[in-house]
C-alpha cells in the first residue's frame, strides 16, 4: 500500500508541475518568442513523461494489491465458505434495502 501511496503522491506532483509549466510556457511565448517557447515545451514534455511513468507504477501497484485481494478473498471462502455466503448474503440484503429506499 505505501507504493501505491507513493506513487500516488508522485502523480499528483508531477500533474502540478505539468499545469505550472504549461502555464509558464504559453507566458513565455506570448512574452519572448519561439526560443523560450522550445525549452518550456521540452520541459513540459519531460515532466509529462514523468508523469505517465508514474502512471504506469502506480497501475501497477493498484493491480497487484487487487490480484492479492482477489486470492486471499479466494482463499478464505474456500477455508470458511458458510462464513463467505452469510457475508455475501448480508451485502445482498444492505444493497436491496439501498436499491429499494430510492
Amino acid at each position: 500500500m505505501d507504493t501505491a501511496n507513493e506513487a500516488g503522491t508522485k502523480l499528483m506532483e508531477n500533474l502540478k508541475t505539468i499545469i505550472l509549466d504549461a502555464e509558464k510556457m504559453l507566458e513565455n511565448s506570448a512574452q519572448h518568442g519561439s526560443e523560450s517557447f522550445h525549452k518550456a515545451k521540452e520541459k513540459l514534455e519531460s515532466t509529462l513523461a514523468d508523469a505517465k511513468f508514474a502512471m504506469r507504477e502506480l497501475e501497477d501497484a493498484v493491480i497487484s494489491k487487487a490480484k492479492s485481494a482477489a486470492v486471499c478473498t479466494a482463499e478464505y471462502a474456500k477455508e470458511h465458505p458458510w462464513h463467505a455466503a452469510g457475508v455475501a448474503a448480508l451485502v445482498g440484503v444492505m444493497l436491496g434495502m439501498l436499491i429499494a429506499r430510492k
